[in-house]
């Protein structure tokens, strides 16, 4: 029976490879729901949306075959009997000594006519022709895709207006008084942002506001999250987490014996924050299925999965990365000024340590706040204001008396 893997995408094809990479000889078989050969995701916004490169290099570079890796696309989970081991699938069911839900997570649409998502390789295609035929284009949500959508949509010579229910883009991920510069990307891009907006309704020819007004559109696009892919798992009996999705140990163990859960569908406890932790990342995929394949080979003597969540877009012609996760009472810290050539970043402080750090254009910011945050390292947090004092250098030789970690 082997290990059987729900789900083709970054954090199942990480699990069947791990597996292989450690060792393990059982049977491994990677289930996927779409048609297509399992492929990555980030690429879709980032480069098919923009016509970069061909249509084939979005499919993960692996050798299945030789990787002894039994692949079966278009089967979808229905359902799940742990007691007896069985998983209950579109064509029938697959025993399994060992099961790994990878199914990531599905786009959170909203009332009214259908409008466009950007979750798969078919979305992705659909999309690229509402480029192709340019015209008016509404795009729902300034977050991480609807940044990256809109970029691609400029580029095309559409002409886009996007509504956003938050302050400030990105407002439902960071705070807005970090990310209001980002607000004049939109201008200077040629796209319209309305902030504070909120959507009532999507319409065949458009989108009906809350205060009555409509915005009309010959297309519509929805950016404004995403949910746990869980709904099959109704009524096994595998404990959920507030949001929908599988709550996981801190080794991505499910509550079911031989069940483990990772990427977009689970969350996890952080000792490092101090609460459960639900990362919608690819890196959140590739470092939790290296946990799970562990765990797997290895057993009990695994170490605990707590990552530093990290994340990257490109969007306007610049890099924006993230990583670690800002708590509300942290500390507020620039450096740099935002439209200067050597980018800016925003750091979160919790007493002397670095919870977070969002740096535009400023890729070495980004790697030593990284790895600081990671280390647990006690900083001089006078020091951190100044651009010209690389990350690094704020270490402090030896920490205060009563500092700790965050």
């Amino acid at each position: 029976m082997g290990v059987v893997i729900v789900g083709a995408g970054a954090a199942g094809v990480q699990t069947a490879v791990a597996l292989r990479e450690r060792g393990y000889t059982g049977r491994v078989t990677l289930v996927g729901d779409e048609p297509h050969r399992p492929y990555d995701r980030p690429p879709l916004s980032k480069a098919v949306l923009r016509g970069r490169g061909r249509p084939d290099d979005v499919v993960f570079d692996v050798g299945f075959e030789e990787l002894g890796i039994e692949v079966e696309t278009g089967r979808s989970a229905q359902r799940l009997l742990p007691a007896e081991h069985r998983l209950g699938t579109s064509r029938g069911d697959l025993a399994y000594d060992t099961l790994v839900i990878a199914t990531g997570a599905d786009p959170v649409r909203l009332p009214g006519a259908d409008a466009h998502v950007l979750r798969t390789l078919g979305d992705a295609r659909r999309l690229r022709g509402v480029l192709d035929a340019g015209g008016e284009v509404v795009v729902i949500g300034a977050g991480w895709i609807g940044a990256e959508f809109t970029t691609a949509a400029r580029e095309a010579g559409c002409r886009v207006t996007v509504v956003e229910a938050a302050p400030a883009p990105l407002g439902g991920v960071l705070p807005a008084a970090a990310t209001a510069p980002m607000t004049a990307w939109y201008a200077q891009a040629g796209a319209v942002l309305r902030t504070g907006t909120r959507v009532a309704q999507v319409e065949p020819d458009g989108v009906r506001l809350a205060d009555g007004s409509r915005l009309r559109a010959d297309a519509v696009v929805v950016g404004v999250g995403a949910r746990p892919a869980t709904g099959w798992l109704a009524g096994c009996g595998i404990a959920l987490g507030d949001r929908g999705e599988v709550a996981a140990d801190a080794w991505l163990r499910t509550s079911a014996p031989d069940v483990y859960a990772v990427g977009d569908c689970a969350s996890f406890p952080s000792a490092r924050y101090g609460q459960r932790l639900l990362v919608h990342h690819w890196d959140n995929a590739l470092q939790g299925a290296r946990t799970v394949a562990t765990h797997i080979t290895d057993g009990p003597g695994t170490a605990p999965y707590d990552p530093v969540p990290y994340f990257w877009s490109e969007q306007f012609g610049r890099t924006v990365q993230y990583a670690g996760h800002a708590g509300p009472g942290d500390t507020v810290v620039r450096r740099g000024t935002p439209g200067e050539k050597d980018g800016w970043s925003v750091c979160w402080l919790r007493g002397d340590h670095l919870t977070a750090v969002l740096a535009v254009d400023r890729p070495r910011d980004l790697a030593q706040g990284r790895r600081l945050i990671t280390a647990g390292a006690s900083i001089e947090p006078r020091l951190l204001p100044d651009p010209g004092v690389p990350l690094k250098a704020t270490v402090r030789e030896t920490a205060p008396a009563g500092s700790r970690r965050p």
